[in-house]
C-alpha cells in the first residue's frame, strides 16, 4: 500500500513538471507572438490619431482596443463610399483604374489586416492565460506530490 501511494505522489509530482514545462512555452509563445505583432505593425507603422482633436498625432498601434478602434475607423470611412462591395460593383466588375474601387479595396485590407491584430492580441492574452494558470496547476500538482511522498515516510 505504501508503494502504491510512494508511485502515486511521484506521478503527481512529475505531472506537475509536465504542466510547468507546458504552461512556460505556452507563456513563450504567447510573449514571443505578442512581440511578432507589434514589430510587425511597428514595421508597416501601423498607426492611429487617438484624439479627435489632434488628427494629426499619430500613436502606434499596440494592442487591442487600438487596433479595433482602427479597423472601425476604416470601415465607417469605407462604408461611406459604398455600404457593401456589391453596392460598389453594381452590376460590373472591380475596375483598378476607377479611384473609387481601388480606394474602396484598399480600405477592405487594411480593415481586415486590423481586424486580424484584434484576433491575433486575444489569442495572445488567451495564451499567456493558459500558460500561467499550467504554471501555477504545475506548482500545486508539483507540492502535493512531493508532500504525499514524504507523508508517506520515505526520504526524500
Amino acid at each position: 500500500m505504501a508503494g502504491t501511494r510512494r508511485t502515486l505522489s511521484l506521478v503527481i509530482a512529475i505531472l506537475g513538471v509536465m504542466a510547468i514545462v507546458f504552461g512556460g512555452v505556452f507563456v513563450y509563445q504567447g510573449i514571443s507572438k505578442d512581440n511578432l505583432v507589434k514589430e510587425r505593425m511597428k514595421v508597416e507603422k501601423v498607426s492611429i490619431a487617438l484624439d479627435p482633436d489632434n488628427p494629426k498625432q499619430l500613436t502606434q498601434i499596440s494592442n487591442t482596443d487600438d487596433a479595433q478602434k482602427a479597423a472601425d475607423t476604416i470601415s465607417a470611412h469605407r462604408r461611406a463610399i459604398a455600404p457593401s462591395y456589391q453596392d460598389l460593383l453594381g452590376s460590373g466588375r472591380f475596375d483598378p483604374t476607377d479611384p473609387k474601387h481601388l480606394t474602396y479595396a484598399q480600405a477592405m485590407n487594411l480593415e481586415n489586416y486590423l481586424y486580424m491584430a484584434v484576433t491575433a492580441f486575444g489569442l495572445i492574452q488567451v495564451v499567456l492565460a493558459a500558460g500561467v494558470f499550467m504554471i501555477i496547476v504545475g506548482i500545486a500538482l508539483g507540492l502535493t506530490g512531493l508532500l504525499l511522498f514524504k507523508i508517506t515516510g520515505t526520504p526524500i
